[in-house]
């Protein structure tokens, strides 16, 4: 059963550790507790804000012997809150911020701390980067260990295809290297099997040329247009280079100086790109999108840093939100329906539907090379419900479900683990396969037998 954590085990573990201890009665705890999720009110009996690997095995080491909760954090950004929980330990290891860039070799090594930004930034000094999310606050490591959608993957894959190494503090407290040398089982694993397995303490990244400058920015087209610009990205974007990084979002346009007033506050489409190549490659792919009278354009020459961090304001630290999401293997007439009908139909100014095309070289590397569940689906469907006022949160949870049923049949029943709530095990099966899942679950049975690391999308250990 587990135990209490009592005040002599807190005075043991604070006088262990380097980094910042917070309980409860202190007066960070309520800024510590909070995730990026600000439906996620939960609180845990300590936080510990560890400094290097030492205090995260101290961190392990307590949990253990305990058996209390284990929540481990980097960037907090996890959907479900699962960087959080009542009455457990909070291993944070945000505090880890350790970057080293060899732009000989192109590769960066990042501690588990660190954020996409504070990566890009690194890398971008010497033109280089890798696939990291749209989010540039979201942590490296968790995007990375399920899998890791970002502008890039088109061309240069996943985050998770471009994990060289990690280092690992396992459950029983050891600090292992993962890689295609060591410990392949736990390496193919990590990449794409969320935070099952151990606590990442560093990742080593291929990087490649991208940037400083790349052509990106905005199309934005009007709602009444929704059914006509589906269809014509549709027929578009597999012409288009890899270097084009794309989304579409269903979404209403904000009160912005670069957008009509008498659009502000209405529904919209909008196209978010991001061209990792040149200007005038990145003008000609988009060509035939200008060409169709977008109400706004600010396509450009931009730094890949301010693409990165474009969507930043829109999902503010506290932000409230509910997300439901699956693979699409095309967007066909009927998918288009389901998608323009639920925007019609939105709770609120901050709920959108997002298209995030992965047609490339995800779909290049080998099915069984990594953890990463879906390789064969080319479209990401995802319903984010964003609200401000609590008391809007049923009807917010309620549209995202209902758009998501309307589309299930349209779908291939996989689901991006990192875009994956508390939906039950099967769902958690259906972000793998039968095969990777019975795979994952043994490794887990080699790394972690007792389940420690359970809050996450869980795979038990198979013995």
């Amino acid at each position: 059963m587990p135990s209490v954590l009592d005040v002599a085990a807190l005075d043991e573990l604070a006088g262990t550790i380097q980094g910042q201890l917070i309980r409860p009665d202190d007066d960070a705890y309520d800024e510590a507790r909070a995730v990026w999720n600000g439906t996620i009110d939960r609180r845990p009996a300590v936080i510990a804000r560890c400094t290097g690997v030492a205090d995260v095995m101290a961190v392990v080491a307590l949990a253990r012997s305990t058996q209390l909760p284990l929540a481990v954090r980097c960037g907090g950004h996890s959907a479900p809150g699962y960087g959080t929980c009542d009455d457990g330990i909070v291993l944070d290891i945000s505090p880890m911020k350790g970057i080293r860039v060899d732009p000989e070799r192109r590769t960066a090594r990042a501690q588990g701390g660190v954020k996409w930004g504070e990566l890009d930034r690194e890398t971008q000094v010497s033109g280089l980067a890798t696939t990291g999310g749209i989010v540039s606050t979201t942590g490296t490591a968790g995007l990375t260990l399920g899998g890791g959608l970002g502008w890039l993957m088109r061309k240069h894959g996943l985050s998770c295809d471009n994990l060289i190494s990690a280092d690992v503090v396992t459950a029983d407290g050891r600090l292992i290297t993962a890689s295609a040398e060591e410990h392949p089982d736990l390496f193919w694993a990590l990449r794409g099997g969320g935070g099952n397995f151990g606590v990442v303490t560093s990742l080593e990244f291929r990087l490649h040329e991208v940037g400083p400058v790349v052509f990106a920015g905005l199309l934005i087209f009007t709602a009444d247009r929704a059914t006509e610009m589906l269809r014509s990205i549709r027929d578009w974007a597999p012409n288009t280079p890899e270097e084009l990084g794309l989304a579409v979002a269903l979404t209403t346009a904000p009160a912005a100086p670069f957008v009509p007033e008498e659009l502000q506050g209405e529904a919209v489409v909008g196209l978010a790109v991001c061209f990792a190549g040149t200007t005038e490659e990145g003008e000609r792919a988009l060509a035939p999108m200008r060409e169709l009278g977008p109400v706004v354009d600010l396509l450009g020459p931009m730094p890949y840093t301010a693409v990165q961090s474009m969507f930043n304001d829109s999902y503010p630290h506290g932000t409230l939100s509910y997300w439901k999401s699956g693979f699409a293997r095309a967007i066909d007439d009927q998918l288009i329906g389901s998608l323009v009908g639920s925007m019609a139909t939105r709770p609120g100014p901050l709920a959108e539907i997002f298209l995030e095309f992965m047609e490339g070289a995800p779909q290049r590397v080998g099915a069984d090379e990594t953890a990463f569940g879906s390789r064969t689906d080319p479209i990401n469907v995802l319903f984010l419900s964003n609200w401000d006022d609590p008391a809007d949160a049923d009807a917010h949870i309620d549209w995202a479900r209902r758009g998501y049923e309307a589309i299930a049949p349209h779908t291939s029943g996989n689901v991006y683990l990192n875009y994956l709530g508390e939906e039950g095990d099967e769902r958690i099966r259906a972000a793998y396969g039968n095969d990777h899942y019975a795979r994952l679950a043994s490794v887990k049975a080699t790394y972690d037998p007792d389940n420690l690391f359970h809050l996450n999308q869980n795979i038990p250990p198979q013995h």
